[in-house]
């Protein structure tokens, strides 16, 4: 048995993936705004399934249900852990990376997206490789940088070539979790590379499920995933 739903998208991307329901796109005006979207729209469960590391959205949702009563779940894929091989540098917050970089002659890949790239502009002695969804609508604020476009999910062997062709020392990443993003740790870790790892932020206490078939269930629905 099927039930209705709507899935929202922030537009933070120029063509979002196409989705088999009907689709919402930018915000909702803060907590009060999501709140009276809920109640406008009857919605009975909220699903957080946004990135780990999109804490304003998640913070709002939290305190949205809360005030319109409406039962949350967040689908979040577990962190990745070190393992073997790894040479991993793990920080709290985007400014620990910036410092864990040298203050020049380091060729570093961020895999980070666009919204932080300026703060790694205090050490411009630095080669940055930035891969992005979409192009970037302004110049990169960084002196000597260069933006790849492509949309993941990423292989290792590609992400290995990519850092091979652009002579990179350190990689740089958000701890987003999940097999599709992790290529470029493994690739790291294949070429000795060290890399800088960034904890996900504090959110406020939630129900949290790991895949999609748990929060199906949560819902009370079978999955149907297309297996």
């Amino acid at each position: 048995m099927g039930a209705d739903a709507v899935f929202s998208y922030a537009g933070r991307t120029d063509k979002p993936r196409a989705q088999p329901l009907p689709t919402r796109v930018g915000g909702f005006g803060g907590v009060a705004g999501l709140a009276a979207f809920l109640r406008a729209e009857a919605i009975s469960h909220v699903v957080d399934a946004t990135h780990p590391f999109a804490a304003g959205m998640s913070r709002n949702a939290v305190a949205a249900c809360a005030e319109a009563s409406v039962p949350l779940v967040a689908l979040e894929r577990p962190g990745w852990r070190a393992a073997e091989g790894d040479d991993w540098t793990q920080v709290k917050e985007m400014a620990g990376a910036v410092a864990a970089l040298p203050e020049s002659g380091a060729r570093a890949f961020l895999a980070i997206g666009k919204q932080n790239v300026a703060e790694f502009a205090v050490k411009p002695g630095n080669f940055y490789l930035l891969r992005l969804v979409d192009p970037p609508d302004a110049p990169l604020p960084l002196p000597d940088a260069e933006a790849v476009i492509a949309r993941g999910p990423f292989g290792m062997a590609g992400d290995r070539a990519l850092m091979q062709a652009h002579a990179i020392t350190h990689v740089v990443a958000k701890n987003g979790g999940g097999a599709g993003a992790r290529a470029k740790l493994d690739a790291a870790r294949a070429l000795g590379l060290p890399v800088v790892l960034i904890d996900r932020p504090q959110l406020p206490p939630r129900t949290v499920l790991p895949d999609a078939a748990d929060v199906m269930a949560w819902l009370g629905h079978e999955a149907d995933l297309g297996g």
